[in-house]
């Protein structure tokens, strides 16, 4: 069993708090936020668990292997910074950081550290979005032609990010985890609008093309009265239906589509292409209900355990950060923006300050994943 400790006792630290305390892999030996009362009420009466409020002092215990941070993303690049010099694991709420140059400064100081750094996309560890990889990789749905993802609901505007940042990051992490070689479109083309004068997008919409030759879009909005999670991944042997807000029927698999058949064999001629639909079934299968931070948590510490990446690890928090960054950057260009590597240069322009304030997260969208 390793001991952890949770930075930051706001929106999201206390779901944190509440599953490594239940993990039988885990022993949460303190949580740490400024507000002494408000870790406080986290952490519960006639608690074992500590209280810090003084991060430098958390880092110094020879007690604690890993931190947990659940902070606002301005702060994760210090702290975690800050976690690996004092020889620690570290788990990250997401977005990784606040931008891609600084998350890069995160992956390649875990990996000279030689520390786990993890990022807590929630929803791959739902069984309902494992078992999508599986099926994706297995070969059942055949080549990818196009996912279509919605993400919408009357929401929060948030005062310091659009709809893009607060929403998209579950969409992207969930296609970089589900997607053989994970995220990394040649190309992002981004919509947004404003009907409501926010300043920021509060309705969006993000194409990629990938890698299959099939192309993803992604829809985004905090104005829809009516809430919708699905993804439809096409391939061209099967489609996958995932609706997240359907418990009884979370997946199907539908061996229904479009075949082509050229008739013309001479490439010199224009070929005539007949266009034939396949009926074929509909397979539900039956998921176990489980909450995807529970199998998180659990990554974590195999992860350490075995001396591997997580399967969520930095480099696919920064793979989803380097597509916002194109988002945020083809939104002001009105045009599609080709997309680098993900952010892995070696030497930032700058480093950032120590930042030794565990905030807490508000009013981003969290959701607890079943």
């Amino acid at each position: 069993m390793r001991s952890i400790a949770v930075i930051g006792a706001g929106y999201w630290g206390p779901n944190l708090v509440r599953n490594f305390r239940a993990n039988p892999e885990w022993d949460l030996v303190a949580v740490c936020d400024l507000d002494e009362a408000r870790a406080r009420k986290v952490v519960g009466d006639r608690s074992t668990v500590d209280i810090e409020t003084d991060v430098r002092r958390l880092l110094a215990r020879t007690d604690v292997d890993a931190v947990a941070i659940a902070t606002p993303a301005r702060t994760h690049a210090p702290l975690a910074l800050a976690a690996f010099e004092a020889g620690k694991h570290v788990l990250v709420e997401k977005p990784l950081a606040d931008n891609a140059e600084t998350a890069a400064l995160m992956v390649s100081a875990a990996e000279a550290a030689g520390r786990v750094l993890m990022i807590d996309h929630t929803y791959c560890y739902t069984p309902a979005v494992g078992y999508i990889r599986e099926v994706v990789e297995s070969g059942q749905l055949g080549d990818i032609l196009y996912v279509d993802s919605t993400r919408i609901n009357l929401g929060l505007v948030q005062p310091d990010v659009d709809v893009f940042w607060d929403l998209a990051p579950h969409d992207l992490s969930i296609l970089d985890f589900i997607l053989p070689g994970g995220l990394e479109p040649r190309s992002v083309s981004a919509s947004g609008a404003d009907p409501l004068g926010a300043g920021k997008a509060c309705v969006g919409y993000l194409t990629m093309p990938l890698s299959s030759g099939g192309i993803a879009h992604v829809n985004v909005n905090w104005l829809s009265p009516t809430k919708i999670r699905q993804m439809v991944i096409g391939g061209s042997r099967r489609t996958l239906v995932w609706d997240d807000l359907n418990p009884q029927q979370r997946i199907s698999i539908h061996d229904r589509g479009v075949d082509l058949a050229t008739q013309a064999k001479d490439a010199t001629r224009r070929a005539a292409v007949t266009v034939s639909y396949r009926m074929g079934d509909i397979v539900v299968p039956a998921l176990p209900e489980k909450e995807a931070l529970g199998s998180m948590a659990s990554e974590f510490a195999a992860a350490i355990e075995e001396g591997r990446a997580p399967r969520t690890d930095g480099r696919a928090g920064l793979r989803v950060l380097s597509v916002l960054e194109a988002v945020t950057t083809s939104l002001a260009t009105g045009g599609p923006v080709t997309c680098p590597e993900p952010g892995m240069s070696p030497e930032p322009r700058t480093s950032p300050e120590p930042a030794m304030s565990p905030e807490p997260v508000e009013g981003h969208e969290k959701e607890l994943v079943a």
